[in-house]
């Protein structure tokens, strides 16, 4: 059956056959098998030792990727006994694990954690940028270390690991770029000016190096949630979780594992056509 040609008389270019020496033909790209599926792909999780981190790389561990992320420690918490507890439920799934303190505001921690994740795990593939912090206040308030260390670590932090991991992804033709934003990036609320500024630039960060490492065959996406049963939620006042609740459309706040499964999709070759784009994960909480 002839392919219909709606009207235009001709057909389409992808199936024109030029003659000899008048033009290219378009070919359908071969198959590259050794890209497909997880096993023996490595992920790597900023932050990843606690939070939704944690869920993050507990979702490319059962995926079965070997895992390597990065975690420092918070003023009055030490979270070296969490990031154990993360890297023994890693194990347990058969995942070879590396975990490592990497401030990711420091460029040259950054290129030696992607090192030793190459090293010892065999390549890079999937690069989470999970690491974030908070500093609430008033923006009259704010201080300016408040203002630099948020847009430092959640943006320049994202920046650091993606620059680091880029030689390697272009040199392979291969990989994935997920960066964690917020919905305040477009929704902001009071008191959080540094930190929805950082979460906004994030989004810019994201599609500039689509754009950059497209022609790599590299994908870079972001996820923009909505409130997450963290930790970190757990200090909110009890009347600000209900006022989450009732402004999502599903009445409801996002379990981690809801974040983390969109955040492997991206990752996943279902997705290999998505790049430059935001998924906004929280709740139907934008729409009210």
């Amino acid at each position: 059956m002839p392919f219909p040609t709606f009207g235009f008389g001709h057909r389409p270019s992808w199936e024109y056959e030029s003659p000899e020496g008048s033009g290219a033909v378009l070919e359908e790209p071969e198959p590259q098998p050794a890209r497909t599926g997880w096993r023996g792909k490595v992920a790597l999780v900023t932050g990843g030792a606690t939070g939704l981190g944690r869920h993050i790389a507990i979702e490319f561990a059962k995926l079965g990727c070997d895992v390597a992320f990065c975690y420092v420690n918070l003023p009055g918490r030490d979270v070296s006994e969490q990031a154990l507890l993360t890297e023994a439920a890693l194990t347990a799934m058969g995942a070879r694990v590396l975990a490592l303190k990497c401030d990711v505001r420091d460029r040259g921690a950054v290129e030696q954690f992607v090192l030793e994740a190459k090293q010892r795990l065999g390549g890079v593939h999937f690069l989470i940028n999970n690491a974030g912090i908070a500093s609430d206040g008033a923006l009259w308030r704010l201080s300016e270390d408040a203002w630099r260390e948020v847009l430092d670590t959640n943006v320049t932090g994202a920046f650091n690991c993606i620059r680091a991991v880029a030689p390697t992804f272009r040199a392979q033709h291969y990989g994935k770029v997920v960066s964690v934003s917020a919905h305040q990036a477009h929704r902001p609320g009071f008191g959080v000016a540094n930190y929805a500024a950082s979460k906004a630039a994030l989004l810019g960060l994201t599609r500039a190096a689509a754009v950059e490492l497209g022609p790599a065959n590299v994908n870079v996406n972001a996820v923009a949630p909505g409130f997450i049963r963290t930790e970190r939620m757990a200090m909110l006042p009890a009347e600000v979780i209900e006022r989450a609740q009732k402004s999502s459309v599903l009445g409801r706040v996002a379990e981690p594992d809801d974040v983390a499964h969109v955040i492997s999709f991206l990752c996943s070759e279902s997705a290999r056509h998505i790049t430059g784009q935001t998924i906004v994960v929280d709740g139907g909480l934008s729409l009210e």
